[in-house]
């Protein structure tokens, strides 16, 4: 693939409008969608001399702006799937500290009593 045809469709396709969605009004209350994207490319030759290109785009929603009264709050996503993860590592990390200091003190009480 020619490797402009790949910087043409990156520069449409990372573009404001990718990141703040079309406003949505109901009941006095304005609400903007609001992206995090992000994007990358590259591009080469093979052993063989032909030349080849590619493109990706990754997205994924970072909030929403309400506009009430005149007044705009942010309001952000909750990402549960990375809440979890989150809590899964500080749990792994935290089993791993403290196991020595477990095994040290257990092995301490039975040589005493």
């Amino acid at each position: 693939m020619d490797p402009q045809v790949i910087i043409i469709g990156a520069q449409d396709t990372l573009t404001v409008r990718r990141v703040f969605g079309d406003p949505i009004q109901t009941d006095g209350i304005t609400m903007i969608p609001v992206a995090s994207v992000a994007g990358g490319g590259g591009g080469g030759r093979g052993e063989s001399g032909e030349r080849g290109a590619g493109f990706g785009v990754k997205a994924r929603p970072a909030g929403v702006y309400v506009i009430r009264d005149g007044e705009a709050r942010w309001r952000p996503a909750v990402d549960v799937n990375r809440i979890i993860l989150g809590g899964q590592l500080v749990a792994i990390t935290a089993l791993i500290t403290l196991r020595p200091i477990l095994m040290r003190w257990l092995s301490g009480r039975t040589a005493a009593g």
